[in-house]
C-alpha cells in the first residue's frame, strides 16, 4: 500500500495528496453515521493517532461535526486511560494506528459501545494478522484501496468485524506486481464453463485413487462430490473390497479393486480416458503404499489433486520433491497445517502466504493450504486466497469433498489455477450453508449443486 501511495501521490502531486486522505475520512464518517442510525444527539469518541490513520479520524470528525454529532477527538496515547461506555459516548472511531505499526499499544477500555476502525483495528499486524499487545475489537472496519493480510488471517476475521472496502483512488491492480487476489462468487462464474449442448459423459471424467480397509468414506465422499461438481464420469479405484455396497459409493461409480501390488501399472493403463486424477485420500500409509503413489504420479500425465495420505506419499523417502518436479502433469497439493510442515513448509512463519509460495515454487506444484483464509499458491508466485467458509468444514472429510470439487472444475476444463481457487470457494460456501450445529461432510456434498447455480445465477461478472 505505501508503493501505491507513492504512485498515486506522484500522479497528483504533493500539493493535491491530501484527496485521498479527505477521501478516506469522508467513508469513515458515512460507515459511521449508518452505524449510529443517524446523527441528532449523537456522541463519538475519535482515538486518533499521529500518522495519516489519525488524520483520516480527524477529517471524519469534522464531517460528523457538521452533521450534528458530539466528537471528542482523543490522542493514541491520552486514550490509554480511559473508560468508555454507553454513558459517555455512542461509537468510538479508533484511528490510533494503521497498517504500519508493528509495536504494542494499550487501547481504552470500551465497553457496550461499537467500534468502527479506520484501515484496520489499532495493535493488528497488517502484515500476519496477529496482535502483540492489546487491540480494540472492531464491529466494522472500513479500508481503502485493498484488504490486508491482516484483515484475512490469524487474529484479523475475529476481530475486524464487517469490513468495507473503499476506493479513494488508489490504484492497486496493475501498480503492485505481488498481489494476491480474493476470490469471489463473481469470478467463480466467469471461470466455470457454460456445458456444451453436445457434451457426454467421458468429457469430463475424473480417476479417483482412495479408500483402503477403515476408510473407505473418503472415496465414496471424493466420488460424490467430484459428481455433484459436474464430473460426467467417475471411476474409483480402492485398497479395499470389490463390495461396491460396503463403500457407500454412488451407484453412478464405476468402482475397481487395486491389485495387491505393482498397482501403479494397473492404474496408468487406462488413463489416456480421463481428464484429471484425484489420488490420495484414504488410501492408507506405509512405504510400500508410497512407493505405488510415487509411480502413478510419474508415470501419468494427468493433472493431479494430491490429497491426504497421497501428500504423505508423494514426498521422497528423504524428503525430496523429484516425483513432484519431474511430472509432466500439473500438481495439486492440499495440506492442512500438519501436512503442510511434512511437506517441509515454514508452518513458524506467521506470514501464511510466503510460506506457501515458498514451498509451491520448491514442489513446483500448486500447494493450497487449508484454513480459515485457504491459501492457493501457483510455482510462479501467484495467489488467489479464498474466504468463504467458515469452523462448519472442521469435520471428518470435508477434505476429501474439496478433493472431489477440485479433480472435477479440472475435469471441466478450467485452467487448473483458476480450478483449484473456484473449487476453494464452492467448497467453503457449501460448508457455510449448513446448520450452525451437526453438519458433516455428506452434507456438504449435498450442497454443491444448490451453490453452483446460486453462482451461476447470482454471480455474473462485473460490467465496466
Amino acid at each position: 500500500m505505501r508503493t501505491a501511495d507513492a504512485v498515486a501521490i506522484d500522479a497528483v502531486g504533493e500539493s493535491h495528496a491530501d484527496v485521498f486522505m479527505q477521501r478516506a475520512g469522508f467513508a469513515v464518517a458515512r460507515a459511521a453515521k449508518r452505524m449510529l442510525g443517524g446523527t441528532y444527539g449523537k456522541r463519538v469518541l475519535v482515538v486518533a493517532g499521529k500518522g495519516n490513520n489519525g488524520n483520516d479520524g480527524r477529517i471524519a470528525a469534522e464531517w460528523l461535526g457538521r452533521w450534528g454529532v458530539q466528537v471528542r477527538i482523543v490522542g493514541a496515547v491520552d486514550a490509554v486511560s480511559l473508560f468508555i461506555d454507553s454513558r459517555t459516548a455512542d461509537l468510538v472511531i479508533d484511528a490510533a494506528y494503521g497498517i504500519g505499526f508493528h509495536g504494542t499499544w494499550t487501547p481504552p477500555i470500551v465497553v457496550d459501545v461499537p467500534v468502527l476502525a479506520v484501515d484496520i483495528p489499532s495493535g493488528l499486524n497488517a502484515d500476519t494478522g496477529e496482535v502483540a499487545g492489546g487491540v480494540l475489537v472492531a464491529d466494522r472496519t472500513v479500508t481503502f484501496a485493498a484488504l490486508k493480510f491482516g484483515h484475512l488471517f490469524g487474529d484479523g476475521p475475529s476481530l475486524c468485524g464487517e469490513i468495507d472496502l473503499i476506493d479513494v483512488g488508489i490504484e492497486v491492480h496493475g501498480v503492485i506486481d505481488d498481489c494476491a487476489y480474493l476470490v469471489d462468487q463473481h469470478d467463480v462464474a466467469t471461470w466455470l464453463p457454460v456445458r456444451d449442448r453436445q457434451a457426454h459423459k467421458w468429457n469430463h471424467a475424473v480417476r479417483v485413487l482412495a479408500g483402503s480397509p477403515g476408510m473407505v468414506g473418503a472415496a465414496s465422499l471424493v466420488c460424490a462430490a467430484a459428481m455433484r461438481a459436474g464430473a460426467g464420469m467417475v471411476h474409483v479405484s480402492t485398497r479395499a473390497t470389490n463390495d461396491v455396497a460396503s463403500l457407500s459409493l454412488p451407484t453412478e461409480v464405476v468402482h475397481h479393486s487395486l491389485n495387491a501390488e505393482n498397482w501403479a501399472a494397473q492404474v496408468n493403463a487406462d488413463e489416456q480416458r480421463f481428464a484429471s486424477l484425484v489420488i490420495g485420500p484414504g488410501l492408507g500409509r506405509g512405504d510400500d503404499i508410497a512407493a505405488e503413489v510415487r509411480g502413478v504420479l510419474a508415470a501419468s500425465d494427468l493433472p493431479a489433486v494430491v490429497d491426504g495420505d497421497g501428500i504423505i506419499a508423494a514426498v521422497e523417502p528423504r524428503g525430496g520433491y523429484d516425483t513432484l518436479i519431474k511430472r509432466n502433469g500439473p500438481t495439486v497439493l492440499t495440506p492442512h497445517d500438519g501436512e503442510f510442515a511434512t511437506l517441509g513448509g515454514d508452518v513458524a512463519n506467521p506470514n501464511v502466504v510466503q510460506a506457501t509460495i515458498d514451498l509451491a515454487e520448491r514442489t513446483r506444484c500448486i500447494v493450497l493450504r487449508k484454513g480459515p483464509t485457504t491459501t492457493i499458491a501457483a510455482p510462479n508466485g501467484a495467489v488467489y486466497l479464498v474466504a468463504s467458509g467458515d469452523e462448519r468444514l472442521a469435520t471428518a472429510g470435508s477434505g476429501d469433498v474439496l478433493s472431489g470439487i477440485i479433480g472435477a472444475f479440472i475435469a471441466r476444463g478450467l485452467d487448473i489455477h483458476e480450478a483449484v481457487a473456484a473449487g476453494a470457494f464452492v467448497h467453503g460456501m457449501a460448508g457455510s450453508s449448513l446448520p450452525l450445529e451437526g453438519g458433516i461432510a455428506r452434507d456438504i456434498v449435498g450442497t454443491i449443486s444448490e451453490v453452483m447455480v446460486h453462482i451461476a445465477e447470482n454471480g455474473a461478472p462485473y460490467v465496466d
